[in-house]
């Protein structure tokens, strides 16, 4: 009997550590495409909260989930826009405006959410589970795992789609050629700006899904700083998942089986340690992960350098 429930509890925690970690897998696999390109973006938290909003007004507003993830693509991609404008054409020091954009995200969120929806009271629908057929039967394993809605499968195939985009196509070869000799880029005849242009679309436009999962995937309503430092810790875990996106996906696994593991240590009344304790379990996850890969730097070459063409 103890086996059995063993089995189910680690079943459990390790199925809610895959939904905890969506939002983590698709902003983290986003900002490898775009760090591939040489383009460092650590706006990714003001991003995710646009996503998040946008996600959530939509849904609000149409009582479509569909086009409120849509939104929150959307939303990211235009945050994009504005940051590759001021890094890429405008040549900005892409710390700054990366500083800039989440300090944009996080005030304009605030104040929409504040104006418009904080006196409703009213939520959303969320995304609804899925069972997958005989997988989802499986005592014990098949009820944790196998019973997520949609958007918690997708991660598997953006996960697939993005290796192959970055491993098995000419885009992603050139497109890792930005990131680590953009020269000989420019030379062959292709657009350095635009291969980067493209690189940090795709990877805000997957962190605004990212943030619009976080409001109709796991909450039903926006609160201010719903993020709380998920896009921060995306940049650790590409760096510790060394700019591969298959990387990024078992490593974003990993840093979710901490926040469902600290969820699972509140709920133990025995345990008399303050919960802030177990709050900061994926925080200090992230200081110790940067540690440990501290001296094995595998990024691009040009990572955060802006490009003249000189």
């Amino acid at each position: 009997m103890l086996d059995f429930i063993t089995i189910g509890f680690l079943a459990t925690l390790v199925g809610a550590a895959w939904r905890l970690a969506t939002p983590l897998i698709f902003t983290s696999i986003g900002e490898v495409i775009s760090e591939r390109a040489g383009v460092l973006n650590i706006g990714l938290e003001g991003t995710m909260l646009m996503g998040a909003f946008c996600g959530f007004a939509a849904t609000f507003a149409s009582g479509s989930i569909l086009l409120g993830l849509g939104s929150g693509i959307v939303a990211g991609m235009a945050f994009g826009l504005i940051f590759a404008f001021f890094t890429i054409t405008v040549k900005a020091n892409q710390i700054v405006v990366g500083a800039a954009i989440n300090l944009l995200g996080m005030g304009l969120t605030a104040f929409l959410f504040r104006t418009y929806y904080v006196s409703t009271g009213r939520g959303v629908d969320i995304a609804p589970p899925i069972a997958i057929p005989y997988l989802s039967d499986i005592p014990f394993l098949g009820e944790a795992l196998f019973r997520q809605n949609m958007i918690v499968y997708s991660t598997i195939l953006v996960t697939l789609l993005a290796a192959v985009l970055l491993y098995r196509t000419s885009f992603g070869l050139t497109l890792r050629a930005v990131g680590d000799h953009p020269k000989a880029v420019d030379v062959a005849g292709r657009s350095v700006a635009a291969y980067r242009y493209g690189a940090v679309l795709i990877g805000t436009g997957l962190a605004g899904l990212g943030g619009a999962f976080l409001t109709l995937g796991h909450s039903n309503q926006f609160v201010e700083g719903i993020t709380s430092g998920r896009g921060f810790i995306a940049l650790a875990v590409v760096v510790f998942a060394r700019w591969s996106p298959t990387g990024a996906f078992f490593v974003s696994l990993m840093f979710g089986l901490f926040y469902a593991l600290q969820l699972q240590l509140q709920a133990q009344p025995m345990l008399n340690i303050p919960y802030q304790v177990f709050q900061a379990l994926p925080y200090v996850m992230t200081v110790i992960a940067l540690v440990m890969v501290g001296g094995k730097n595998a990024s691009p070459r040009k990572l955060g350098i802006a490009y003249d063409g000189r």
